[in-house]
């Protein structure tokens, strides 16, 4: 299309407009296959490479289409950074007259009412929660947008948070008598009339579940959706198509009730008598769970009398509950909304706690936190749901994300959400990995299992972390390793060493990138959604392959269905999910086309096993080598050097 290379060409638009636009074909070539699906209703599935520019391949067909378009992102922060930057530079350089908007989770938002009760009722455990209501209630008067990410001074987890913004089940609705100030309300109202809203997959999928009452439609109705980071999608849209419920959604409850009754009632004392005993019901189950922080099967809950027990008291002191609370029903909307939420929550926990036929196509489980639990109800397969809910949203709908397929095919992420006849396109990073990159897979590791196995990873690690004067993350597959390795290390290593958990992702972030040559070690978390450009972070180290934990009750139910099903679990869905996250992980090193470093990857499965190639088919094209005094001369040698891609032989 000659519209698109008159934008994204060599000379184009936004070379000539945008400072640091660097012309990349594979760019083009993926705007240009948008567009057409745009223009032809279909469903596109995308890997982009790292460097491709992803964003700017779907914003430019998204500004010039002249449809709705609703493009959701992985994350908030993700979410943020589209709306705030790459948006408003693109729809800039095009002079388009398109009306955008950013619409998050009603969390998100200042709830006024919920901050006027909050102030009213006076009861904060610490002097740090009232500072920080103190800082909500100054800032409450200047917002325009109500969004609490304006907030920076006040942590993400701060326990103040819940207190002064909304849920579905405690929102009033029109009924509110701040309805007319709502933020949601009015954030909604923006979403509705604008050309094109940034959401993200929480929001989406909240909208595919019916998750949010009171507000009609959570989503404006739109001619295409486009679905960024989509690998995470199909966990996202499990959690939203199941069902739950958790201590701290029934403590939240707990307080609400007497807040409420408090300000509307006050002359039936049973009311807060019933309340406080519901609340000890809670504490006392989630004691009885024990003091480990875990996710259990349901045949766990099943095999303890105890905790069924319990269960069956907390549905009475619900019964209970909602018997008082109808007798003072009418009094004031607070009251009616708890009674909802009370009907609601004993409904959910029957159908969890229910033994009937179809069980079977929901796997039941329970998680547990520092000071809470949560009972989940999570379908076994999310593709019809899924297909069903795409099919109620026609148009167009575009998935990318730089890592979607395993060995070249995407079977594995069209198998979990039903997208059998979509049609698919794969684009390499521009990146050039033979001159930038070195792949170290040592030799002589034990097998994972083996006791001593961090010990081995962390005989690997410091050597190649010397050679790189630290700039290095290493990366875990569980807490426990990363333990091991943060009290080993620290005796160690003459580099700054930053441990994940002791202090906010933000912040270590941000210290790794001002130190300079600082080692991280991380989870998770830290897999993905990372971006640390140029030589602050030159070496990336992963422990293990990251499969997901057999012992989750999750992931053990849908194996378990697969095999049933005459299917071969291991190879249809716990290599493509690990191969995956590997590729996630991988993918933290190279972010310009300027950056140079070393990835090392310990597990000896890679090379040994039958299944590494897939793992092997599925990474960028570095060079790679099984010696250390290649990593070594790599880092010697700096940005201008030359080095050969060892033999395929080699690598074995």
């Amino acid at each position: 299309m000659s519209e698109i290379s008159e934008i994204l060409g060599p000379d184009g638009l936004l070379a000539n407009c945008v400072e640091g636009f660097t012309y990349r074909p594979q760019q083009e070539a993926m705007a240009v296959a948008v567009m057409e699906a745009m223009t032809r209703g279909e469903v596109l599935i995308s890997e982009a490479g790292t460097g491709t520019g992803k964003t700017y391949a779907y914003l430019v067909p998204a500004l010039l289409s002249g449809q709705k378009v609703i493009i959701s992102t992985g994350t908030k922060n993700l979410q943020d950074q589209l709306f705030h930057r790459d948006l408003p530079r693109v729809r800039q350089a095009l002079a388009v007259p398109v009306d955008v908007a950013l619409l998050k989770g009603r969390a998100n938002y200042l709830c006024i009412h919920r901050m006027e009760m909050t102030l009213l009722e006076g009861r904060l455990n610490s002097r740090e929660m009232v500072d920080q209501l103190m800082q909500v209630q100054r800032w409450s008067g200047r917002t325009r947008s109500g969004d609490v990410a304006e907030l920076t001074d006040i942590p993400e987890d701060a326990r103040i948070w819940p207190l002064v913004t909304s849920t579905t089940e405690n929102c009033l609705g029109a009924e509110c008598g701040d309805y007319s100030a709502c933020h949601l309300v009015e954030a909604r109202r923006r979403a509705q009339e604008a050309d094109l809203v940034v959401i993200n997959h929480h929001l989406l999928c909240a909208d595919f579940a019916l998750k949010e009452g009171g507000f009609g439609e959570l989503l404006p109705g739109a001619d295409c959706f486009v679905v960024d980071e989509a690998h995470q999608l199909p966990e996202v849209a499990g959690n939203f198509f199941g069902s739950g419920i958790s201590g701290r959604q029934l403590l939240d409850l707990c307080r609400d009730i007497d807040t409420e009754y408090q300000r509307e009632a006050g002359d039936i004392k049973a009311v807060p008598e019933q309340s406080a005993q519901l609340a000890k019901g809670v504490r006392d189950l989630r004691l009885l769970f024990g003091l480990e922080l875990r996710r259990g099967p349901w045949t766990e809950i099943a095999a303890d009398r105890q905790i069924l027990r319990a269960l069956d008291q907390l549905d009475g002191a619900l019964a209970k509950m909602i018997e008082l609370l109808q007798l003072v029903e009418g009094r004031g909307k607070g009251l009616d909304s708890c009674l909802t939420r009370c009907k609601a929550i004993r409904q959910c926990l029957d159908e969890l706690t229910r033994e009937d036929e179809a069980q079977g196509e929901y796997i039941r489980w329970f998680e547990t936190y520092s000071q809470s639990f949560r009972l989940n109800r999570t379908p076994l397969d999310i593709s019809a749901l899924f297909q069903a809910r795409m099919a109620s949203h026609p148009g167009s709908w575009i998935f990318t994300s730089a890592t979607l397929a395993v060995g070249g095919r995407f079977d594995h992420f069209q198998r979990q959400l039903g997208l059998s006849e979509a049609r698919t396109a794969c684009w390499d990073s521009p990146f050039d990995y033979q001159h930038q990159a070195l792949w170290y897979v040592p030799r002589g590791m034990p097998q994972p299992r083996e006791p001593h196995y961090t010990q081995a990873v962390l005989e690997v690690a410091v050597p190649v972390i010397q050679a790189s004067e630290g700039r290095a993350f290493i990366l875990f597959t569980s807490h426990r390793a990363l333990r091991e390795a943060a009290d080993c290390l620290a005796e160690r290593l003459d580099y700054p060493l930053l441990v994940q958990g002791s202090m906010p992702k933000g912040e270590l972030l941000a210290r790794f990138r001002q130190l300079g040559n600082a080692v991280l070690l991380g989870t998770a978390s830290f897999w993905e959604g990372v971006d640390v450009r140029g030589d602050a972070l030159s070496c990336v180290i992963i422990d293990k392959l990251p499969f997901a934990s057999p012992g989750d009750p999750v992931l053990q139910a849908r194996i378990d269905a697969l095999r049933r099903q005459g299917g071969n679990p291991f190879m249809e869905f716990q290599v493509p999910q690990a191969a995956i996250a590997l590729k996630q992980g991988a993918g933290r090193l190279i972010r310009d086309e300027t950056d140079r470093g070393v990835l090392v990857i310990c597990d000896p499965r890679l090379l040994k096993k039958g299944y590494g190639h897939l793992f092997l088919e599925s990474m960028p094209p570095m060079a790679r080598t099984r010696e250390l005094e290649d990593v070594v001369r790599f880092f010697q040698a700096g940005p201008d050097a030359e080095h050969g891609e060892a033999t395929a032989d080699e690598t074995k």
